[in-house]
Order: structure tokens, then C-alpha cells, then sequence
């Protein structure tokens, strides 16, 4: 029995393996790259292993292509089970309950290490491609820097041989004509390498333009929460300490570190900043500080909207800095072991919100505060515990570590300036501590602001007109002075940016508006965070640094909330909010780096005529989101009208084609024209010439399908060859006229 089975296991043909070395090298390079691709997108090692085992089994493979390799099958079997079996305890374990791609990354890496011992058939290779494929789909959603950018190119430069080479194999070219003493001679010499980098070009520079005019629809994201995995905390958590490195707290540099920091300022002390973090984060910060800051990324944002990245907001002043008044109203919320979501204490207000999801990875280390949109609602964090204070600042038990991602769901309110000008100055729930300032000044900046609101033209009334007009006024009349001087004993900050110095540092005058706003019974606060950033359209990211810190004004409108207006100069008086269309932002940003290259005439109205089609698409876009949202009628109604306008494209085409090939035939010789002529009526009448028949061959041809008209084609091809290949002049008048004729008799046919 045993004998009869194996006599019939080698009676079994051995599939043809793919003899072509090339098309295995550039397989297992194109599988390289994903594999490299993932592991620096997710930061981990693979590579140093998965790589040189996959050459070896390929190197192997190749030795081995022309035998049964039964006991390896087996062997590569039982591997793969094994895999396969290690990706369900990993997937069942896993720490990272919203994030499985790692997982799934390690089974493929995985298989193609197996797989690679046994690559006899081209549909084998076929299966590392798609391996390959996937793994760059992978590192595309994990990337966050251009890195990945480079490993694409070099992906896409292998992937295009690999395509043709596979596309040879499929059709059996390249086996039917190889010598076994030379099994890639013919192979390389039969593919055209030459077209092989237009070909590249071409299909980077399509892929870039349907990715910069591709809308970007925020609601059809996915909704998908990428988070740390979960940290255990060692200790009580102290919900009131915020831990800022860039503060000096008892002679060391930040809570519960060592060494000496001369020089530099302790948390809420006058002194000097420390370059690297920004000051403006702490319970009590000093605005009474001197220096730079040295750029350096902080943090990488995604997120469905632009805007200001939340940190904290302080309200009682202090002359020459700001402090938390009820900080010890912190409060602490805790979440399930088996939920990584927080929900977070809502206000009803009047206005109309969007939900905004965002993540954020940190970078850099950063304070225990977590940056977020305004009116957060949710929050996904690796710790079992995190705060909130009485301004709507978020806490975590432990500074922000490089690494270290959450993310936040928050309600973004609209800015609607009709509503918020009706809008009262009641302070909230008649708090009076958004009123307080010194009294030593309140006389003072209370004149002061008057006599500027005093200078506009129409009164002022609204309190949300007051503040845009403060804001513009400190924009327009002060300046930043980066040399300005420590303050001196008792000197108040507000009053020496008001009067003495014209100006300041950058969040002087954020406070200087918050001031001026209290005095005439405006409620505000101080708030701090970072700008968007720099959009990376590449990597759809923020790229935020540590100068991208600053303060703003925060102004409370009854029933609404909390709005903040930007005084410093070189920045918008609106920060980014949700008003701004994102549909096509990549398409706008990428035109805005274009026209920086303009001359300023011309920038500008190519400017207009871009934000023109901008506007246009928007409507069009919202006209037909409007429709689908109505109902079955509204479906049917855009259905028709999508039908509409593609049978309008269509016809647009058509009449493209004709114009194109109309003034292709006038630039041909009179008897080259009549020949085209003829070929495009027969090929209209379903008789198309093949590239390879001569123009007697297609004639005769022609005649035995076209009874009628044999004599006319035959003498408009004689007529052709004669003046193409012999120089004879034809009688084109006469040849014109039997071609017309021969028209003509063909419709009265058929009518």
C-alpha cells in the first residue's frame, strides 16, 4: 500500500516552476520593502530577522524548484498552523484592543518567511506580491512621517517590473523560450526597461493629482480610536499637580527629577524660560520670563478638522502672570478595566456642534496636561484614571512620554456671529472671579479701554463686537518687542504693555485683551495650547512644535460659551475652526505652496480663480450630499441628475474625439488623409484593420465582407501604396468622389 501510494505521488506531474531569476529577485525586493515599510512605520524590529530568512528560503527555493520537496511541504504545514495558531492567542491577548494591525502584520510576515522556502510557480510568487501589497497598505495607515514616502516610491519602482514580468509569465512567454544554460537572458532581453521610467512618472504624477483633488468628507472616516496600551500607575494619583519640565520645582528641572537648573525660572517665578518647553503650562505660570524657544516637534495631530489644540485656561490674574483659583476643585474620573473610554462632563448650550475625532501622538515629552478641541466628550487614554479642573483642562496621572497616543472626541461648537452678538455679558453663574483684576490698575485699563472703543466710528454695544474690536486695535497699534526687560518690583504687566512699552511678548498680549475686557465687565480668561501646525497633505498630519505654543483671550457668552479671539499680531483675529470647508484641503494646500513660487500679480488671480473652482466643487459636493439626505425621492432625484451629467461628460467626450481627429486628419497629405479616411467608414461599418495586414491584405480582405464597395477600396489602396511606397501622384478628385459615392449607396441601404 505504502509502495502504490508513493508510485502514484511521483506519477503526479511537478508543476512548471518559474525559471526567471529576475522575476524572484524583484518579488522578494518588493516584499522587502513592505516588510521594512511596517516595521519603521510601527517602530519595531521584524526586519532583522524576517529579511535575511526570507532571502535564504527564496535562495533555497530556487536550488530546489525542479523537485517534489514533499517532507518540506509538510514541514512548511506544520509552520504555518503554528502561525496561524500564534495569531489568535496574540489576537485574543491583545493589549491594544483597537489596534489588531500589528497583529495581522506579524502572521503575513510570518507566512512569507514560510513561503519563501517553496516558490516553484508563478502564482506563488503572485502570493508575496499580494504579502507585499498588503504590508505597505499597513505601514500607510501607521506611518507618520515622510519616511514612509521614500519606501512608497521605492515600492512602486520595483512593483512595476514585477507587473510585467508576471503579466509574461501569465502568458507563458518567458517559459516557452528560455535555454537551460542562460534562464534569464531572454527575459531581460525581451522586457523594454526603457518605457519603465515614463512609466513611473506617469503613474506617480496620476496618483498625486487624484490625491490632491480628492475631497476629503470628515464624516466618512473611519471611526477607529488608535491608543497607547494601557500604563499601570505606581501610587496615588494626585490630581492637582501638573508637571511642567520646563519649570525649575525645589532646584530640579520638573516633578520628581534631580540635578541643578540655574538660572532658570521655578514654577510661577520671574527668570529666564527654559528653551526647550514652553512656560505657559502649569497651575500658576509667570508671564514676567525672557528668552526663545529652540523649535523642536512636540507632538503629530490627526484629526477631521483644524483648530486650536486646547491645553488649559487660567483665571485669576496676578500682575504679571496668571494662576488656577480653584484648582483643588480638580476632579478625577475613572473608567472600567475593560474600556479604554472616558466620558467626560457636558454643558447644554444653544449652539450647533460637530463632532470632531482627533488623535494625537506625542513626539517629545510634554507636561501631564492633554491637549484637545474645545468642549471634549470623550477620551480614549491608556491610564485608569485621569482630570479634569474647573476651566475644562485635561489631566493624566503621569507626564506625556515620547510614544505615548490618545485620542479625543470632542463636540466643536459653531461660531455663529449673528447669535453671539445678542449675547449678554453675564458672567457664568454670576461668577465674579472672570471679572477680577488688581485694583491697583482697574481705574487705569478701564479708561484706557474705553477711550479705544471710544475711537471707533459706529458705537460699540455687543460685547462680542468689543472684543473683536479690542483684539484688532492691539493687532494694529502695539508691536512685539522680544528684548523687552524683566518687570520690576511691584510693576503690574498689563499696565506696562498698555503704557509704558506699547508692547511685549506674544502672550502679553493675550493678557493685556483679557484685562482690558474684565474692566469693562467682559468675563474672560486666559487660555493656552498649540496652533494646528504644519499640515503634512503627504501623511495627513499636524505637525506641531513647541513654538506653536501661545495664549489667547477666552470670552464667556451666556448660553453659549466660551469663544477665543487671538490680539497677537501675524496671527488670525478667528482662530481655525470648524467653519472652514476641508473638503478639498489638500487641493487648496498644495496650490498655496504652488503660488508661493508666483510673482504676487499673477498669485493673485490665479488665487481667485482657484478659490472660485474650490467654491464651486463645495456647492456641487453639498448640493448632491443634500439630495441623497432626502429620502427616496431625493435618491432618485440625484441618480437622474448623475445620469445626466454623465451622459453630458459622455457626450463632451465624443465631440473631443471628433475635434481631435478632425484636426489630426488635416495635417496629413491629401492622400494619407482619403486612406484614414476609408479606414475609419470600414472600421465604423465593423471591418477594423489589423495592425499587422498591409494595406493589399486588408483590401482583399475588405472586398470579400464589403461585396459592393470592392472595386472603390481596392483602388483608394492601390492609390495608397503607390504614392507611399512608389511616389506615383493619385487622382485624388476622382478617388474622393468614389468614396462619397460609395457612402451614399451604403445609407440608401440601409434606410
Amino acid at each position: 500500500m505504502r509502495q502504490q501510494w508513493w508510485q502514484r505521488t511521483r506519477a503526479v506531474p511537478i508543476p512548471e516552476p518559474e525559471d526567471s531569476i529576475l522575476f524572484r529577485v524583484l518579488t522578494q525586493a518588493l516584499v522587502s520593502v513592505g516588510i521594512l515599510a511596517t516595521d519603521i512605520a510601527a517602530e519595531t524590529s521584524l526586519s532583522l530577522w524576517a529579511i535575511p530568512l526570507s532571502i535564504v528560503g527564496a535562495t533555497w527555493s530556487w536550488h530546489r524548484r525542479h523537485d517534489r520537496n514533499i517532507p518540506t511541504k509538510f514541514a512548511l504545514a506544520i509552520g504555518m498552523l503554528v502561525a496561524l495558531a500564534t495569531f489568535f492567542v496574540n489576537l485574543v491577548g491583545n493589549r491594544e484592543l483597537n489596534d489588531t494591525r500589528m497583529v495581522l502584520v506579524e502572521l503575513l510576515i510570518q507566512l512569507q518567511v514560510l513561503h519563501s522556502f517553496d516558490l516553484p510557480r508563478r502564482k506563488d510568487l503572485g502570493y508575496s506580491m499580494i504579502i507585499g501589497l498588503i504590508l505597505v497598505g499597513v505601514a500607510s495607515t501607521l506611518s507618520q512621517t515622510m519616511t514612509f514616502g521614500g519606501l512608497l516610491l521605492v515600492f512602486l519602482a520595483i512593483a512595476l517590473p514585477v507587473l510585467v514580468m508576471d503579466y509574461r509569465s501569465r502568458l507563458g512567454l518567458s517559459r516557452s523560450s528560455v535555454s537551460k544554460s542562460s534562464p534569464t537572458k531572454l527575459t531581460l532581453r525581451r522586457i523594454n526597461f526603457s518605457s519603465l521610467p515614463f512609466t513611473f512618472v506617469l503613474t506617480l504624477a496620476l496618483g498625486l493629482s487624484i490625491f490632491a483633488v480628492m475631497p476629503r468628507f470628515a464624516g466618512y472616516q473611519l471611526r477607529s480610536f488608535p491608543m497607547s496600551p494601557q500604563i499601570r500607575l505606581q501610587g496615588e494619583f494626585n490630581n492637582r499637580q501638573i508637571t511642567n519640565p520646563g519649570y525649575v520645582r525645589n532646584g530640579a528641572r520638573g516633578q520628581g527629577r534631580t540635578g541643578q537648573a540655574a538660572g532658570r525660572a521655578r514654577n510661577g517665578e520671574a527668570g529666564q524660560m527654559d528653551k526647550t518647553f514652553y512656560a505657559g503650562f502649569g497651575d500658576r505660570i509667570s508671564q514676567n520670563l525672557r528668552g526663545e524657544l529652540e523649535p523642536k516637534v512636540v507632538m503629530r495631530v490627526r484629526s477631521q478638522a483644524e483648530g486650536f489644540w486646547r491645553v488649559q485656561a487660567f483665571d485669576r490674574y496676578t500682575g504679571e502672570g496668571w494662576e488656577l483659583s480653584k484648582n483643588d476643585q480638580t476632579k478625577t474620573l475613572k473608567r472600567s478595566e475593560w474600556s479604554y473610554q472616558f466620558y467626560l462632563p457636558q454643558v447644554t448650550r444653544l449652539n450647533k456642534t460637530k463632532e470632531v475625532i482627533q488623535t494625537y501622538t506625542i513626539v517629545s515629552e510634554l507636561p501631564n496636561l492633554l491637549p484637545a478641541l474645545t468642549q471634549p466628550k470623550e477620551l480614549y487614554f491608556p491610564t485608569t484614571e485621569v482630570a479634569i479642573d474647573a476651566e475644562q483642562g485635561l489631566r493624566s496621572p503621569l507626564e506625556l512620554s515620547p510614544g505615548m497616543t490618545y485620542t479625543v472626541v470632542s463636540e466643536v461648537p459653531y461660531r455663529n456671529r449673528t447669535w453671539l452678538q445678542r449675547a449678554p455679558s453675564e458672567p457664568p453663574k454670576g461668577d465674579q472671579r472672570y471679572l477680577q483684576i488688581p485694583p491697583t490698575i482697574a481705574k487705569k485699563v478701564r479708561q484706557q479701554t474705553k477711550e479705544i472703543l471710544g475711537k471707533s466710528e459706529k458705537p460699540i454695544e455687543s460685547p462680542y463686537e468689543k472684543a473683536l474690536y479690542l483684539a484688532q486695535y492691539l493687532k494694529q497699534q502695539y508691536t512685539i518687542q522680544p528684548g523687552l526687560p524683566l518687570l520690576a518690583a511691584n510693576e503690574d504687566l498689563t499696565e506696562a504693555f498698555l503704557f509704558k512699552y506699547k508692547g511685549g511678548y506674544p502672550d502679553h498680549f493675550s493678557t493685556a485683551l483679557t484685562v482690558m475686557l474684565r474692566s469693562i465687565g467682559i468675563s474672560s480668561r486666559l487660555v493656552v495650547g498649540f496652533a494646528p501646525g504644519q499640515f503634512n497633505p503627504f501623511t495627513g498630519l499636524y505637525v506641531v512644535r513647541n513654538i506653536d505654543a501661545y495664549a489667547m483671550t477666552e470670552v464667556y457668552f451666556p448660553k453659549f460659551g466660551w469663544f477665543a479671539f487671538d490680539p497677537i499680531p501675524g496671527h488670525a483675529l478667528i482662530p481655525p475652526s470648524i467653519e472652514e470647508d476641508q473638503t478639498f484641503s489638500v487641493l487648496q494646500r498644495f496650490w498655496q505652496w504652488v503660488a508661493g513660487w508666483l510673482p504676487s500679480p499673477v498669485a493673485g488671480v490665479l488665487n481667485r480663480v482657484m478659490s472660485a473652482i474650490v467654491q464651486w466643487l463645495a456647492i456641487v459636493l453639498a448640493w448632491g450630499a443634500g439630495l441623497f439626505s432626502r429620502g427616496w425621492v431625493g435618491l432618485f432625484i440625484g441618480l437622474i441628475s448623475a445620469t445626466c451629467l454623465g451622459f453630458l461628460g459622455w457626450l463632451s467626450w465624443q465631440g473631443w474625439q471628433k475635434l481631435r481627429y478632425r484636426r489630426w486628419l488635416n495635417k496629413l497629405p491629401p492622400m494619407e488623409r482619403l486612406y484614414q479616411q476609408m479606414l475609419s467608414w470600414l472600421a465604423a461599418q465593423g471591418f477594423r484593420k489589423h495592425p499587422t495586414q498591409t494595406p493589399l491584405e486588408y483590401a482583399k480582405q475588405a472586398q470579400e465582407v464589403q461585396r459592393g464597395d470592392r472595386s472603390t477600396i481596392e483602388a483608394i489602396s492601390q492609390a495608397y501604396v503607390s504614392w507611399r511606397y512608389g511616389g506615383e501622384p493619385p487622382n485624388l478628385r476622382e478617388l474622393q468622389g468614389r468614396f462619397r459615392a460609395m457612402k451614399q449607396i451604403k445609407n440608401q441601404v440601409r434606410s
